[in-house]
């Protein structure tokens, strides 16, 4: 009998601890079974708020001073180019119209398992497309035109640009068409990036996505921006070459991954409007000489700002196998594949 007292006692006691708890917004953890009570949630649930908190065990709960207001996501796409500057064949060996539809439908699947985030931030996806088959294109509108954000796919008018294209490059070489129409569409998305509010997600039509990685890349930019204090860059993607020589980098720790800072990327990144604005002439300057390699403008832009990759990746580069460009370490990327048709 006594100890059913003194267990009753425990009992009306916690209660009373737990209520208090809440009221001050603390939050406790019972480290005999991994449990929350404060918020009734396991150590292993989503326990970062967006907008409001990051939490994470056992470093405890950062205060978010830069919520995300609004996420753009501009996919370009070019299904007529299997590779821009190479002639290998791509894994898995498909048309370029399959990692079109795969690519598309990994990042649906990604903002559906992070739908709950969208109730409080506006979202909208833009395809900006050149040259692609009419019967792709219908596809593209029908998946696009059936989701629960807004979209909208325009059409690349490669003449309006090319006058405003170098057609000699850094090496001293002709400029060729396919690459005067990543160009021109890397412009076009600039200028659609400038009508934007917030977030800006920047990515190629051959990037498959983690279902975690649409979540994953907003509640560490929340995390990691208001730590810093500080706009940030997001690459998705861990590639090889980053492995290839030893540079320093510094670790963080986001919300479920770690990022590390790097100094290089391709073309697929998240910045946000700001940023964009702050680096308008450095941005568009790939986009009116064809600089060696490619991407020169934005590895100088990462000198001065932070830029992050997540360790594993979360998005990988679906080019030629043996390409320090393509698949990243440590990562299943045949389930990758298998999980990036449209669910």
């Amino acid at each position: 009998m006594k100890i059913q007292k003194k267990a009753n006692k425990n009992s009306i006691f916690k209660k009373f601890f737990i209520k208090i708890c809440r009221m001050l917004n603390y939050e406790i953890i019972d480290q005999s079974n991994f449990y929350l009570p404060v918020t009734n949630q396991e150590i292993n649930d989503d326990l970062s708020v967006i907008g409001k908190k990051s939490l994470t065990i056992p470093m405890g709960k950062i205060e978010i001073t830069r919520p995300v207001k609004s996420l753009t996501i501009i996919l370009r796409t070019c299904a007529s180019v299997n590779m821009l500057t190479q002639s290998k064949k791509r894994l898995f060996d498909k048309e370029k119209s399959e990692y079109t539809l795969r690519s598309l439908g990994s990042i649906i699947n990604s903002l559906n398992f992070a739908k709950n985030l969208f109730k409080n931030i506006d979202l909208e996806m833009i395809v900006v497309d050149h040259n692609s088959e009419k019967d792709l294109i219908e596809k593209i509108k029908s998946i696009i035109g059936s989701q629960f954000f807004k979209s909208r796919l325009i059409h690349l008018d490669v003449n309006s640009f090319k006058k405003n294209i170098n057609p000699i490059n850094e090496k001293n070489e002709k400029v060729s068409f396919n690459q005067m129409s990543n160009m021109s569409n890397i412009y076009q998305s600039l200028l659609l990036a400038k009508e934007c509010d917030d977030l800006i997600y920047f990515v190629e039509d051959d990037y498959i996505h983690s279902i975690q990685a649409i979540k994953e890349m907003l509640l560490t930019y929340e995390k990691l921006s208001s730590m810093l204090k500080q706009e940030l860059i997001l690459c998705p993607t861990d590639y090889p070459y980053l492995y290839s020589k030893i540079d320093n980098s510094k670790i963080f720790l986001g919300d479920k991954s770690h990022w590390r800072s790097i100094k290089e990327t391709l073309c697929t990144f998240l910045m946000s409007k700001e940023t964009v604005i702050k680096y308008w002439e450095e941005l568009t300057s790939t986009c009116k000489f064809e600089h060696y390699p490619f991407e020169k403008p934005f590895h100088n832009i990462y000198e001065k700002e932070y830029c992050l990759s997540p360790i594993p990746s979360l998005a990988i580069h679906l080019t030629n196998i043996n390409s320090v460009f393509g698949i990243s370490p440590n990562v299943d990327w045949k389930k990758a594949w298998d999980e990036s048709e449209l669910k």
